[in-house]
């Protein structure tokens, strides 16, 4: 292949390589303003007035109020509470408490994240004692989805230290009416549970990171072209 095919071919792939990786990080900077839009809709449903047990139990859709804030009253439905295991809060791993909460003058139920508590590692099958009161209690937090899932070998969990929790799975076995939803309590913590969960997150931050790996691609593509193409040229004429 002579100079002048093995130049054009060269500068061809460069320009090909440079504007596919052009391309990808101007779709990681759409995907992250994308994402902005969400966490600005999710910030909007935060800002947005209380709600109480009985609109949310009445709403057609309980799922289009996530994120916003809610005060509910309810008696919790103790003999059916659940811990969640390998759940980190501030750097340790524990156990998420969940209770369903019967709501006041309604037939809902609704699945409440109650907050995190240490776990005992020298006997992993020992309860930790929580302070469940009875009788109508009044709670606030904010409408959140079913709790994350981890990684799962199996079918769904059963017992009352569990991986996951399926919310239908859950709901077949217990017989209790349960929103499509859970809320994270957020009140000050009196029941010897920790609350510090942490702020939702769209993950905008990797997009940005993936769109600045492919935008020094691209330039990095241009330095070598001008190099090796241009510049080594006229340094050094018989090599090139």
């Amino acid at each position: 292949m002579n100079r002048g095919w093995r130049f054009w071919l060269i500068t061809a792939l460069a320009l090909l390589s440079a504007a596919g990786t052009l391309a990808l990080g101007r779709w990681q900077l759409s995907r992250a303003a994308q994402k902005l839009a969400i966490q600005a809709s999710m910030d909007a449903k935060a800002a947005l007035s209380i709600l109480d047990g009985r609109s949310l139990a009445g709403g057609a859709d309980p799922s289009l109020e996530l994120h916003r804030r809610v005060a509910l009253r309810g008696e919790w439905i103790s003999d059916r509470t659940v811990f969640l295991d390998n759940r980190p809060m501030n750097g340790r791993t524990g156990l998420y408490v969940v209770t369903p909460m019967r709501l006041q003058d309604s037939a809902a139920v609704v699945l409440v994240q109650r907050g995190w508590v240490a776990r005992d590692f020298l006997d992993r099958s020992r309860l930790p004692t929580i302070e469940t009161p009875a009788g109508v209690r009044e709670i606030v937090g904010h409408i959140a989805p079913p709790p994350a899932k981890l990684y799962e070998l199996g079918g769904p969990d059963a017992g009352l230290i569990r991986q996951n929790m399926d919310l239908a799975h859950f709901a077949a076995e217990t017989g209790l009416a349960l929103l499509p939803v859970s809320v994270q309590q957020t009140d000050a913590a009196s029941d010897g549970l920790l609350r510090d969960w942490p702020r939702p997150s769209v993950g905008v931050e990797k997009h940005y990171g993936y769109a600045f790996q492919w935008f020094a691609l691209s330039g990095l593509i241009a330095i070598l072209y001008v190099w090796f193409q241009i510049v080594r040229r006229f340094i050094y004429p018989r090599r090139a």
